[in-house]
Parts: C-alpha cells; sequence; structure tokens
C-alpha cells in the first residue's frame, strides 16, 4: 500500500504523470464497474472520464481507510447508479434475462477449443443481459476479485446482502444457461 500513499502524494503534489498512472492501473476496474450498470457505449465512456475527474477533484480526501482500487469502485459504482437515476431508469425495471458462465478450458483439440470460444462468447452475451446490480456484483467477485467486504464498501450494501445477491446471480445465470442449453439441443 506504500505504492499506493506515494501515488497519492505526488498527485496531491500535482504531478500529473502520477495521476496519469493511476488512470493506467484503474482504468480497467472503472470501465468494469461502469459497463455494468450502464448500457449505452457514449454514456460509458462519458462516466468513466467522469469518474477519473472526480477522483482527481477528491484525491486529498481520500484518507487510506480502504484500499485505493476500493475508493475508486465506490466512486464509479456510485456514479452509475446516479447516472441510471438521473434517467429515471430502476434497477428493478430492467428485465431479468440471459446470463453467463465462464470456461477456461484450455486443449490442444481446435476443435474443442473452438467450442471453449464459443461457450466463453455466449457465457459473456448471457452475463450482459443480467440485471445491472447482479451483474455488477458478479463482476466483482469473479472477475474483480473483490472480496464480500469490499463489495459492500463500494456499493454501501450490508456484506449479507452481497452474497444474496451473489447467490441470486449466481442461480439466474445458472438458469438461462440450462435454458439457452435446452434450446440449442432442440436446433
Amino acid at each position: 500500500m506504500t505504492d499506493d500513499h506515494a501515488l497519492v502524494s505526488r498527485i496531491i503534489g500535482g504531478d500529473k504523470q502520477a495521476f496519469r498512472q493511476l488512470i493506467k492501473q484503474h482504468e480497467r476496474l472503472v470501465a468494469h464497474m461502469v459497463g455494468r450498470l450502464i448500457d449505452r457505449e457514449e454514456d460509458r465512456e462519458e462516466l468513466c472520464q467522469d469518474v477519473f475527474l472526480r477522483v482527481y477533484e477528491k484525491i486529498g480526501e481520500f484518507n487510506f481507510q480502504s484500499k485505493l482500487s476500493t475508493w475508486i469502485a465506490t466512486i464509479a459504482y456510485r456514479s452509475g447508479i446516479n447516472h441510471l437515476r438521473k434517467r429515471k431508469i430502476k434497477l428493478s425495471d430492467i428485465p431479468e434475462e440471459e446470463s453467463y458462465t465462464a470456461h477456461f478450458i484450455a486443449s490442444d483439440d481446435p476443435h474443442e477449443a473452438m467450442e471453449d470460444t464459443e461457450s466463453e462468447t455466449m457465457t459473456k452475451k448471457l452475463i450482459e443481459q443480467l440485471p445491472p446490480h447482479y451483474k455488477t456484483i458478479l463482476t466483482m467477485y469473479h472477475v474483480d476479485e473483490m472480496s464480500y467486504g469490499e463489495i459492500g464498501e463500494v456499493t454501501g450494501m450490508p456484506e449479507g446482502t452481497v452474497k444474496n445477491y451473489l447467490f441470486r446471480a449466481r442461480n439466474l445465470l445458472k438458469e438461462k444457461v440450462k435454458k439457452y442449453l435446452g434450446k440449442e439441443e432442440l436446433l
């Protein structure tokens, strides 16, 4: 964490290169957080820029009570939620459609490798169709490898709610994958 302390100190001191480094280190995280909530690409790009502007404005208030990445993820998550509220889109109004699970199996067989790639692609498509709050929690846990506590800190949800949402997201995904596979067999 001393690297984060040094980076924040340099940014507060006006080092623009340090801020570029912060953006580089956390752009994927911010893109994930925003991308899980916002569908329109133009809005996602603008919101990601806004998140980093907000980080720059508030970096002096960061007190290292949490990891720097958690603090940035919190800003990204709340910005996405605020954007949805401004657009008057309720999280509960978004349909619970298809979802996904990832397959990462290495194989020397080209046919099997192609099937794995197709499965992974379909899984990603199905995850994108999950309601934003489930998609976000699922991504934070499995892709960004955040703990329940970190996710709770980012979202402002109690740890029990985080666990519940993750459980529901997995079940919804499981059912949608089964549904997809059932349709595929009929073809």
